[in-house]
């Protein structure tokens, strides 16, 4: 399934697919390509290997699958951001994310999860999840920039959402 790319003011999330995730597992960059530095980091190799792995297992997931946010004015990747898998039984989904060390701070976290949020919405959600562990705050921050609201505290894990409507 060809998904295209979402623009959002600085950054292009481009959707992964198999070739590019397998390339990225392997740490293979192609010429011309730029990685920021830390990419992939141990969150963008989990999620890459879950894309590949529910590929493999249930086909091409469609716009819940994992993107990579690069930046529009040169195209280095800074970061990831993806869906864990499709909508549950309740509509939910569950996003993560996260930015290269050198690129933090920069608001790109929480641009890409307001596009992420839209891509949900469009795509039929009905609630996107996040989570984060009690001490970073700043993945607090970003979650509540983009308009997710907390929901409590579960499994040692600051839990948060937004509910999408239908």
């Amino acid at each position: 399934m060809k998904i295209e790319p979402v623009a959002t003011e600085r950054l292009l999330l481009h959707p992964l697919t198999v070739a590019e995730g397998e390339r990225i597992a392997a740490r293979e960059l192609l010429p011309g390509e730029r990685w920021g530095e830390g990419y992939p980091g141990v969150g963008d190799l989990a999620s890459v290997g879950a894309f590949l792995r529910r590929c493999a297992g249930d086909g091409d997931p469609g716009p819940y699958r994992t993107y990579q946010m690069r930046l529009r004015e040169d195209g280095l990747v800074v970061g990831g951001i993806g869906f864990h898998g499709p909508p549950g039984p309740d509509g939910a989904v569950t996003v993560g994310y996260g930015v290269v060390p050198g690129e933090r701070g920069k608001g790109y976290a929480s641009e890409a999860l307001a596009a992420v949020i839209g891509i949900a919405r469009s795509a039929g959600a009905a609630v996107l999840r996040g989570d984060a562990d009690p001490a970073n705050l700043p993945s607090h921050r970003v979650m509540e920039r983009a308009g997710m609201r907390r929901a409590g505290e579960d499994g040692g894990l600051v839990r948060y959402l937004v509910e999408l409507g239908r």
